[in-house]
């Protein structure tokens, strides 16, 4: 079925693109720090935001605008201020931003402020910093986040950490500071810097370090305002446009919470999924399927001490506020920084099930001239930086427009350069243009147009048939029923094809709503069997995590056998989470290990089920680094073995695994194919 392109130019020409800026712009005004902004999980600020969303949504035309009540842990940031005072007796003051944590000054006070390199363990060897500030330096992206050198002060006594970005995030300038998502307890206070007042108060410190002490130190005046408070609530926005012929819906999502202003990220695009409602209806267009707009509350952060801390607002929606969407969204187009162009060439980012249908879709749209010399490309499957992975393994294919890659991500991202001045209207109106017709042509459409074909076969790619040899895998069978499921899968995707090419009058809309439920169930299983997440919380299928420490692990064994312990330790950096073995004491390992194995469901969120196995290799690191050349290594050496017939009998396991789930796909998917010849009843 196409969509009738008069009525496409109809909506389209209804977009208004000013419009839109100056709601991203209105929202900018509710902050819980005056003077850097931030708009934070269960504040008042955020409340009061959703508020101004909810009546933006009724002026818009929507119906059945309401505010769906979500449980969050709440922040309130109101104010981190630093004095100190150079050699001629001048007060510096300094803004500071935060992170999810509590630390409350009640006025001004006096700290010691020590600095301590990367805040390593290391660093802390014969220093008192009991009641101090401790001062760090951080590359998040590259090395590690920052939630292990601020459990490691913490657990040394100090009275808070402070960051300053060396590289990684907020490089557009020396005065931008940073803010990320936590991801550790409230009780272990942290704060962000800029690298200019780092400097100024580097040079300081050494100006007053008269008795060249090891470490330097200054005494400073700290007033801050920082709480977490547990088991508050917030509120997702919700308005429709209701369908005329399915029961289905389709979800336009974005987020409204936001540090310092927010404009990319994400106030750009709450006001473009509200912009895109408005201008249908302005249109006149009466959607087939029931369109909901979604303004999210609590992506950035939204729970305390769990790795998985983000898009909460998303995961209570789905899975709690609304679980009734589980089967009945057939696409979630989430938005992400909208109003900026991120890379040469476009991209849309999908789950592996949506994607042929969105790369036919992009390879016929015709570019504008200036803002994608490259064009535009299909990316999958989707990543776990947005709110889409959550909708996703709710059972909610997604789709993003992509925006992880390209040097925003490293200069703006989640600093207060995040403002209008890096607006491009140009974007932002192809956005609108493109996203609208995206969702035209998906409302065109009486089945989800998914294919499961790619994912299996995706699955197989990643499969390493040699060391299923090496360790027993049966490998011959996974791929056997593999095969088995792609060729259903291909008799399924030719149905579901063929079933939305029929002319509106030959549509059986209640056969295809049946028919939706039953394609949207095999979904969510797939997303269940197939979905796993690595320890640096990037997507994977079941085998790949063991799949890639057994080769580390031979590698390392290698290296041992011929008594080179250096490239050896090296290996262990890839195998789970280790590397975080070599820089932090055992308390703080074993805190970020267990609170991903042993924490209750409810706190795991999306990452609930997707990290299943862990090889804890912190004693053989402690061991190895204390080795001097001749020692003998016979017992590390058997330790590593050790591991191997572990993770072998892991990587056996979850082959198994596998057979088991492609083989419940491949029946899943022939229920479905046998309901477009046997009907739905």
């Amino acid at each position: 079925m196409t969509v009738n392109l008069n009525i496409v130019e109809k909506c389209v020409s209804c977009l208004n693109i000013k419009e839109s800026y100056d709601l991203a712009r209105r929202m900018e005004q509710e902050k819980t720090n005056p003077v850097l902004g931030y708009r934070t999980a269960g504040s008042l600020a955020e409340r009061k935001t959703g508020d101004m969303l909810l009546e933006e949504m009724k002026k818009a035309g929507l119906t059945q605008v309401e505010k769906d009540k979500i449980r969050v842990d709440a922040w309130e940031f109101k104010k981190a201020v630093m004095r100190c005072h150079d050699r001629e007796g001048t007060c510096r003051e300094i803004q500071l931003g935060a992170y999810q944590t509590d630390f409350k000054t009640n006025g001004f006070q006096r700290f010691d402020l020590v600095y301590l390199g990367k805040g390593t363990a290391d660093e802390y060897k014969d220093i008192n910093v009991k009641g101090k500030l401790v001062l760090i330096e951080i590359n998040q992206r590259e090395e590690w986040w920052i939630n292990y050198p601020v459990y490691q002060a913490h657990l040394k006594g100090a009275a808070a950490l402070i960051a300053v970005q060396s590289r990684g995030y907020a490089q557009i300038d020396d005065t931008a500071l940073n803010a990320q998502d936590i991801a550790g307890p409230s009780c272990a206070p942290a704060f962000s810097m800029s690298r200019a007042d780092f400097l100024m108060i580097r040079q300081l410190m050494e100006e007053k370090n008269e008795n060249g002490n090891r470490v330097p130190e200054l005494s400073v005046e700290f007033d801050a305002d920082t709480e977490v408070i547990k088991d508050q609530y917030t509120y997702n926005i919700v308005g429709k446009i209701p369908g005329t012929d399915s029961d289905s819906m389709i979800l336009l999502s974005a987020h409204y919470d936001s540090y310092f202003e927010g404009f990319q990220d994400d106030n750009a695009a709450v006001a473009m999924i509200i912009g895109i409602a408005r201008a249908l209806l302005r249109g006149g267009y009466k959607p087939r399927h029931t369109i909901v707009v979604c303004a999210l509350a609590a992506e950035e952060w939204g729970i305390s001490d769990t790795k998985y801390d983000w898009s909460t607002g998303a995961y209570r929606q789905v899975f709690e506020a609304r679980p009734e969407w589980q089967g009945h969204v057939i696409a979630d187009l989430n938005f992400e920084l909208p109003a900026h162009a991120h890379s040469t060439r476009d991209a849309v980012r999908c789950t592996y099930e949506y994607a042929d249908f969105v790369r036919s879709f992009v390879d016929a749209v015709q570019m504008p001239e200036g803002i994608y010399p490259e064009g535009m490309t299909t990316l999958y499957p989707i990543e776990t930086w947005s709110d889409d992975f959550t909708m996703a393994i709710s059972g909610i294919p997604s789709m993003v427009n992509d925006f992880s890659g390209g040097p925003f991500m490293e200069n703006y991202y989640h600093s207060q350069y995040d403002n209008q001045d890096v607006y491009e209207e140009e974007v932002y109106r192809f956005h609108h243009e493109f996203y609208l017709k995206l969702l035209l042509a998906i409302d065109s459409l009486a089945l989800p147009p998914m294919d499961f074909g790619r994912v299996l076969d995706q699955s197989i790619k990643t499969l390493d048939t040699d060391l299923c040899m090496q360790t027993g895998a049966d490998s011959t069978l996974l791929l056997k029923k593999t095969e088995e499921a792609k060729k259903a899968a291909a008799i399924l995707a030719e149905q579901v094809r063929r079933f939305n090419s029929l002319p509106e009058e030959k549509r059986d809309w209640k056969k295809a709503d049946a028919i939706t439920e039953k394609l949207l169930g095999v979904f969510r299983k797939s997303q269940d069997y197939l979905v796993r997440l690595d320890w640096d919380d990037n997507v994977i299928f079941p085998q790949q995590a063991v799949q890639n420490n057994l080769y580390a692990l031979k590698k390392a064994m290698g290296y041992l056998e011929k008594g080179e312990v250096a490239p050896a330790l090296e290996a262990f950096y890839s195998i789970d989470n280790n590397c975080y073995a070599f820089q932090f004491e055992r308390e703080v390992f074993y805190h970020f290990t267990e609170y991903i194995l042993k924490q209750s469901p409810d706190r795991l969120m999306w990452g609930k089920s997707r990290i299943i196995h862990h090889e804890n290799l912190y004693d053989l690191v402690e061991s190895l680094k204390e080795k001097k050349p001749g020692d003998s290594l016979e017992a590390e050496k058997q330790s590593l073995k050790e591991a191997w017939e572990r993770q072998k009998c892991y990587y056996a396991d979850d082959i198994e695994y596998l057979i088991r789930a492609v083989e419940k796909l491949r029946n899943l998917i022939c229920e479905v194919s046998d309901m477009f010849e046997k009907g739905t009843e």
